[in-house]
């Protein structure tokens, strides 16, 4: 048995039927050139055949949602959890995205372990598809996506590669290892946890006054809760999905990113920005006040692999108020730039008290339904998830392409996350379908904002 801690535990409270708490990802696979016939068919009798599941694989939920625990189950279902199913061949990136939307609407069963799997075939150029979800409370963007690379190789030859599900965790990540600490000194103890508790609040009050301080200053960069205008990214939503996809070249970004003497995550929200305001514009739905991002944070130290969720959040301007393309990422610099300062300056004990600070209005936005009708906490959510950077193959089958398929609530009706892989960056766009009628035309112009982007940095300075 084995207690939720509060950011995991918030990803239950909000799980409604409109609102599956639940993130996948969609991993592209080449089929090997010797591939016989029944590859595919082999490949899902042995992973179903997999019995001895590894954790996060092997927990459900007991106590339900008011007092949640989890426990293990022995007796998993693989039939209910593992699915086979086709595309229409051959199928191409339209019948595929269909198929994903349709799987991402339905809600995880509270009553089983929160994972389902499913392999897809009937793709052109000899691809299959592996869709698998898992919910949040369960695993974040960091923790999901090292997850999953550690069921593939890096070697083309490997084979009898076993299903995700028995992957264990590293070794000195896993809880039964970790040495325990030596007897200390009872005062001392309190005396610590209590200047911990002093420092952590102090900590909190100090980041409170300098988000207050910023708003009430002209000019400041800070962006704090609220700071956005609502807008038709902000609406409630309901269970249909729709997912869509663009890959580039990580090199490129990079180098535009050195050109332009800004971060990496910088670009991703300048071409995410870009494309937003070309769609609202589009739609004579463009505020005149600038669009805000929340922006997921990882804060596990590197060598942690770890499941659960382990991050903080910031937020910045996208300037889609800024006509100009160079103006409107200069000040999306600025603002990224003052959200890391706000962050860095807090000590890592209050950083889960600062987040749930900073997500308390949005869970009880969704709590009390309020969501989609009060000011959004921030217009929409952007992540940068650094994934696997060499080739990984699963049983010979080249890993092509993964994508990111998130979650979408009330007051956020469009999630856009990105995880880089082998030298691209796949940007993975979660939307709902009927809040955001002809979604994908989102991610088509993140590519033509990278276009203008490509040239302007070509271009000699005024």
């Amino acid at each position: 048995m084995k207690k939720l801690n509060p950011l995991d535990a918030s990803w239950l409270q909000v799980e409604s039927r409109d609102t599956p708490m639940h993130v996948a990802q969609l991993q592209i696979f080449s089929l090997p050139a010797d591939a016989p016939e029944g590859f595919v068919l082999d490949l899902v009798a042995r992973a179903k055949a997999s019995k001895d599941l590894q954790e996060p694989w092997n927990l459900k939920l007991r106590g339900g949602r008011a007092l949640p625990v989890w426990i293990e189950d022995d007796k998993v279902d693989m039939d209910y959890h593992f699915r086979h199913l086709s595309v229409p061949r051959p199928g191409g990136e339209r019948e595929l995205g269909v198929l994903v939307s349709l799987l991402h609407s339905t809600q995880l069963d509270l009553s089983r372990p929160l994972w389902e799997c499913t392999m897809i075939e009937g793709l052109e150029g000899n691809r299959v598809a592996l869709y698998t979800k898992i919910h949040h409370s369960l695993v974040d963007g960091v923790s999901g996506a090292r997850m999953m690379s550690r069921v593939f190789s890096p070697d083309p030859e490997a084979r009898n590669m076993v299903a995700p599900w028995r992957v264990p965790p590293p070794e000195k990540t896993r809880r039964e290892k970790v040495p325990a600490a030596p007897a200390a000194n009872p005062m001392q103890v309190i005396k610590e946890q209590f200047g911990a508790k002093t420092k952590s609040a102090a900590a909190l009050i100090a980041a409170l006054r300098r988000l207050r301080r910023a708003k009430k200053t002209p000019g400041d960069a800070l962006v704090g809760p609220f700071a956005g205008p609502k807008s038709v990214l902000n609406g409630r939503v309901n269970q249909a999905r729709r997912f869509a996809t663009q890959q580039y070249d990580l090199a490129e970004l990079k180098s535009l990113a050195a050109k332009a003497d800004c971060s990496l995550n910088d670009i991703v929200l300048y071409l995410c920005a870009t494309a937003l305001r070309r769609f609202l514009g589009e739609l004579d739905q463009l505020p005149a006040a600038p669009l805000t991002a929340g922006i997921p944070v990882n804060v596990r130290p590197a060598d942690d692999q770890s499941t659960g969720n382990a991050i903080s959040f910031i937020m910045a301007t996208l300037a889609t108020d800024i006509a100009d393309p160079l103006a409107r990422l200069a000040a999306i610099k600025a603002s990224t730039a003052r959200a890391k300062e706000h962050l860095q300056a807090m000590p890592k004990s209050a950083l889960t008290q600062y987040t749930m600070m900073i997500m308390g209005p949005y869970t009880l936005q969704l709590l009390t339904g309020l969501g989609g009708r009060a000011k959004p906490v921030f217009n929409i959510t952007i992540s940068n998830v650094p994934g696997p950077d060499r080739p990984l193959y699963w049983n010979g089958a080249k890993l092509e392409a993964t994508y990111p398929v998130s979650l979408i609530a009330h007051g956020g009706a469009l999630n856009i996350t990105c995880l880089s892989y082998a030298g691209t960056m796949n940007f993975g766009f979660t939307g709902c379908r009927d809040t955001l009628p002809h979604m994908q035309r989102i991610a088509v112009y993140t590519g033509d904002a990278l276009h203008e982007l490509r040239e302007l940095m070509a271009a000699p300075p005024p």
